[in-house]
């Protein structure tokens, strides 16, 4: 058997079994879950693994699921297939979750398809036989944000450390074995195509911002009072009058929220706090402009004579692409969807914990179609399942055999 044939048949085990590979993106669909608690998620995610045959460790980074099968032709490297559980909350979508606002408005969901769907391929092909090194299939927790006060909770209370699930699986060890890496993202913009490979993606600080002030009678004595709220307006406003010193080539992104603004109408806020990441490209352009953001901060509370604490938290790192793995990617893309299909993103400038993964081992991180609206909006919806959930578990099988056979040379 040949390289090409074993990628073959492996894609068509994946087409024999796309109903159930699209079931299990529907079905995390239906069911969203914030970031550390994708409870559902992950027990879903263990049960296929372990219909499949395979031992499933679950609990790692409190959620996470890691599943590993070794080549029959040999040692070698390990290349570990990502997807991640989490959704996030998106006000207004129309399939969140009642209670905790959560909703798979990023694609999640079809990638924990896309990885299910490639260990059906890879297993019920016999692909491992010609397979050197192993493969670790992993289902990851919290790569999107938010939910921050919970979490640095979970922090004070030791069952946490960093605030990202990639972040800490690192941290704790459950990666040390890994060699390589790939995760595919779902993508709705058009200009996406079928695939895409980005260059590389922004890293980020996140910050919080809690300025006091004093409370007094909003009608009867505000001269009393020091408003805490003005004084988180005139920081926001600040920051703002920051944008023009940002350079361009560093792709900045600053987006404050203001998450407490006081208590009630009648009393002069005492308390008002800010959330905010600061994004770029590099380290040294994320740096210059938390310092700019920390002079802002201040300069709000200053102006009506409040206090402000701030607190600057561990992000993601930038995502710098391997570029053989990016080669390796796009041939097999253009394999699937014809020649030139796999176009190439440049710099995007969100944010992902795949980029610390990135900085460590070699790791790819493309897009595929299937999706339409905007990403981490209530329009967002997947709107094509074969191409969503079906195709990143052939593309992701098919690296696998490129980089595992022959002795995993290409690995």
């Amino acid at each position: 058997m040949t390289r090409d044939e074993l990628k073959q048949r492996v894609s068509e085990t994946i087409e024999r079994h796309a109903d159930d590979i699209v079931g299990v993106g529907e079905t995390i669909r239906r069911h969203p879950e914030l970031g550390f608690k994708e409870l559902k998620t992950s027990a879903l995610v263990a049960e296929k693994f372990r219909r499949l045959g395979l031992v499933a460790r679950t609990g790692l980074a409190l959620t996470g699921v890691r599943a590993d099968v070794s080549g029959g032709a040999g040692a070698g490297p390990t290349f570990a297939l990502i997807g991640e559980l989490d959704a996030l909350g998106v006000t207004g979508h129309p399939e969140a979750d009642p209670v905790t606002g959560a909703a798979h408005a990023c694609g999640h969901n079809a990638q924990i398809a896309g990885l299910v769907g490639a260990a059906i391929g890879l297993l019920g092909a016999g692909a491992f036989e010609h397979l050197a090194g192993r493969v670790t299939f992993m289902a990851v927790p919290a790569e999107e944000g938010g939910d921050l006060e919970w979490r640095l909770n979970e922090v004070r209370a030791g069952r946490l450390e960093f605030l990202g699930g990639k972040c800490e699986l690192l941290r704790l060890g459950h990666l040390d074995d890994v060699d390589l890496a790939m995760m595919i993202h779902t993508t709705s913009r058009p200009e996406d195509g079928a695939a895409c490979v980005p260059g590389s993606n922004n890293g980020r600080f996140g910050k919080t911002a809690r300025f006091v002030g004093r409370a007094a009678h909003a009608g009867g004595a505000p001269h009393a009072g020091i408003n805490a709220l003005y004084a988180a307006q005139i920081a926001l406003a600040a920051i703002n009058a920051q944008r023009e010193t940002f350079r361009d080539e560093d792709t900045i992104r600053v987006h404050p929220i203001l998450t407490h603004g006081g208590s009630q109408v009648n009393v002069i806020p005492g308390e008002a706090r800010i959330e905010t990441y600061v994004r770029g490209r590099t380290l040294e352009g994320i740096r210059d402009a938390n310092l700019k953001v920390d002079r802002a901060l201040k300069a709000g509370a200053l102006a009506l004579g409040a206090t402000v604490e701030i607190e600057t938290l561990p992000g993601y790192l930038p995502l710098r692409t391997d570029v053989t793995l990016a080669r390796l990617f796009q041939r097999n893309a253009d394999a699937m969807f014809g020649a030139g299909a796999c176009g190439e993103a440049g710099h995007r400038a969100g944010s992902t914990d795949m980029g610390d993964l990135s900085q460590v081992i070699p790791v790819v991180h493309p897009y595929m179609g299937g999706a339409r609206g905007t990403g981490h909006s209530a329009d967002y919806e997947i709107v094509d399942q074969h191409l969503a959930y079906v195709m990143p578990a052939r593309a992701m099988a098919a690296m696998v055999v490129d980089l595992l056979w022959d002795g995993a040379a290409g690995a």
